[in-house]
C-alpha cells in the first residue's frame, strides 16, 4: 500500500470515528498532494508525498514561531497537533549517531575538505536521509564538520 493510499484510508477511518480535527488535517494533506499532482500533471510517488508532508511540517513550525511571538497559545496548540499527525506519516527518524555516520561517509566519498564542498556532501546525505531527518539540522552538522 502506497503512502497516499494509507492517508486516504486514514481519512475514511477518521470519518467513521467522527474525529473532526484529525479528519480536517488529513484532508489538508490530501488536498496538498492533489494540488501538486494537478499543477505538475503527474502521480506522486511515496518520496514526493513525503516531501509534501515535510513541507507542511516546516510550514507549521514556522507558524508556531509566529503564533508564540503573538501570544496565541490556542493556535500554537492547533498547529502542534497538526505536526504530531503529520509526523505519523514520516518514516522512523535517524539518530544523531546515524546522521553523523551518513555525513562521514558522504565526506569520504566526495572528498570534501572545505565549506565550499558542502553542496556535494549535502546532495549525497539528502538522498539517504530525506524524510528521516530534519535537513536543516543535517545542514548545520555538515557545515560544522567542514569548517
Amino acid at each position: 500500500m502506497s503512502l497516499k493510499e494509507k492517508i486516504t484510508e486514514d481519512m475514511k477511518n477518521a470519518m467513521r470515528a467522527g474525529e473532526k480535527d484529525r479528519l480536517a488535517t488529513i484532508r489538508m494533506i490530501l488536498a496538498a498532494i492533489k494540488q501538486r499532482e494537478v499543477d505538475e500533471r503527474i502521480q506522486l510517488d511515496d518520496s514526493q508525498v513525503l516531501a509534501a508532508v515535510e513541507k507542511m511540517i516546516k510550514q507549521r513550525k514556522e507558524a508556531i514561531a509566529q503564533f508564540e511571538s503573538g501570544g496565541r497559545a490556542d493556535l500554537v496548540a492547533k498547529e502542534s497537533a497538526e505536526i504530531a499527525l503529520l509526523q505519523t506519516y514520516l518514516p522512523a527518524q535517524l539518530s544523531d549517531a546515524e546522521i553523523d555516520g551518513l555525513i562521514a561517509a558522504a565526506i569520504a566519498s566526495t572528498g570534501a575538505a572545505t565549506i565550499k564542498d558542502m553542496g556535494k556532501v549535502m546532495g549525497v546525505v539528502k538522498a539517504q536521509a530525506q524524510g528521516k531527518a530534519d535537513m536543516g539540522k543535517v545542514s548545520a552538522r555538515i557545515k560544522q564538520k567542514l569548517s
